[in-house]
């Protein structure tokens, strides 16, 4: 018997990085979780261990198309989200996060289901605000090489609002600022895990530009509860809201904090810096404080030392 507590929750991109460690904790609290992803970043590897899990279910499918299920709780994470991958092929890139949103929403319309959509601090560009609170309209170039990706989830944030404004639907919108943790991509170029292969394999570590530009980086574990908190936040509040460390700090320093914890002798290379890439990327969040009750709680130097491991183990297969 279903009990009254226990739901059913879709998951896109849900055997991404993020989706797959969402998928993970939904099923540690009970509920039947269906994982829909269309493998293009995603790995069937990353869900691999909750298969044998009667209550998930693991479904190839684009969010580009209509899905027809029934859910009571939808989290909207479908999207590449890394520059290699977004830039790989950018009209679909856009196709995702603004149709992917469209059908998502039109299958929350239709089965009442509270959604949730994994937005980005991407939203804000390469922002003139510092550090970044959620009522900054951002600094985005509209035609540039990144405004697939940031273009698309702005749209994406649109019609969530015009659907919540619109159709009464019960949204959340998350905006995601750097993550990091076990299963993520080796080859997505994102600067931890290029940093951690590149140090395991005692190659050059590549630094783009003079690596004074600055990220705040939040471990999996921290932002796959701040996701929860806040889809089970009251249906009044709708966000968006940053979710993110904001402890912050440059590119040459997490390099010389990779170097140290591999213990490499990996040199330092410098190449130019790539087109519209933010000079700095830092979260206000005062709201999820004092809306969620949530703050990080992995500190860096600990969350680096488990992505390590993980890749130390990926790489000697």
């Amino acid at each position: 018997m279903k009990s009254e507590n226990r739901k059913r929750i879709l998951v896109t991109g849900g055997a991404g990085f993020i989706g797959s460690h969402l998928c993970e904790r939904l099923l540690a609290e009970g509920h039947d979780v269906l994982c829909a992803d269309n493998f293009f970043t995603g790995t069937r590897d990353n869900v691999a261990p909750l298969l044998s899990n009667p209550c998930f279910e693991l479904l190839r499918h684009d969010v580009t198309f209509p899905l027809y299920v029934e859910v009571d709780e939808i989290y909207n994470l479908a999207c590449p989200a890394s520059p290699i991958h977004y830039q790989h092929d950018p009209v679909q890139t856009t196709k995702t996060s603004v149709h992917g949103a469209i059908n998502m929403l039109g299958l929350a319309k239709r089965t009442k289901a509270k959604i949730l959509q994994a937005s980005t601090s991407e939203v804000y560009g390469d922002p003139k605000v510092h550090p970044q609170r959620e009522d900054y309209w951002g600094h985005v170039n509209p035609i540039g090489l990144r405004s697939c990706y940031d273009e698309g989830k702005r749209c994406a944030e649109t019609l969530f609002f015009d659907y919540h404004r619109q159709h009464r639907l019960r949204i959340k919108v998350a905006r995601i600022f750097n993550t990091y943790g076990p299963r993520m991509h080796p080859n997505d170029g994102r600067v931890v895990s290029n940093f951690i292969v590149q140090a395991i394999n005692g190659e050059p570590i590549t630094i783009y530009g003079d690596g004074k530009q600055t990220r705040s980086f939040c471990y999996v574990d921290d932002l796959v509860e701040a996701l929860m908190r806040l889809m089970r936040s009251p249906d009044d509040f709708t966000g968006p809201m940053n979710l993110g460390n904001p402890e912050e700090f440059t590119i040459l320093e997490l390099a010389r904090k990779v170097i140290e914890l591999t213990g490499s002798k990996s040199q330092l290379i410098f190449k130019p810096l790539p087109s519209d890439d933010p000079v700095q990327r830092c979260p206000d969040i005062r709201l999820a404080q004092e809306r969620l009750g949530w703050q990080p709680t992995v500190p860096v130097h600990e969350g680096l030392t488990r992505t390590v491991a993980y890749f130390r183990k990926l790489l000697a297969f």
